[in-house]
């Protein structure tokens, strides 16, 4: 089974993050992402999707036109995991490589 970060483990791994914050009264991160317009939010959900499906690990997400939320949290774990840190780094790969 996979194990939730320390508190110390997981400061030090959301301050190498790009713009990921800690959810309050949860353990959980999220970063909100602001597009052009509603094609380019689905393609960029369709690339995390793809990356997603890979690792077996969905996020929690929400979209209106250009406007993308993301949370991370694994839920067998009941908080924030090596995992969730992994998908959190490809999405700012891909996010600044626009």
């Amino acid at each position: 089974m996979i194990q939730k970060l320390s508190s110390e483990e997981r400061t030090q791994q959301v301050a190498q993050l790009n713009g990921w914050q800690n959810v309050e009264g949860r353990d959980a991160i999220k970063r909100q992402f602001k597009f052009a317009d509603f094609n380019e939010a689905f393609g960029f959900m369709t690339r995390v999707a793809i990356k997603a499906q890979e690792m077996d690990h969905h996020p929690e997400w929400f979209n209106v036109y250009s406007n993308v939320e993301i949370t991370l949290s694994t839920h067998d774990a009941n908080g924030v995991t090596e995992r969730d840190i992994r998908l959190a780094r490809f999405i700012d790969e891909i996010t600044a490589a626009k």
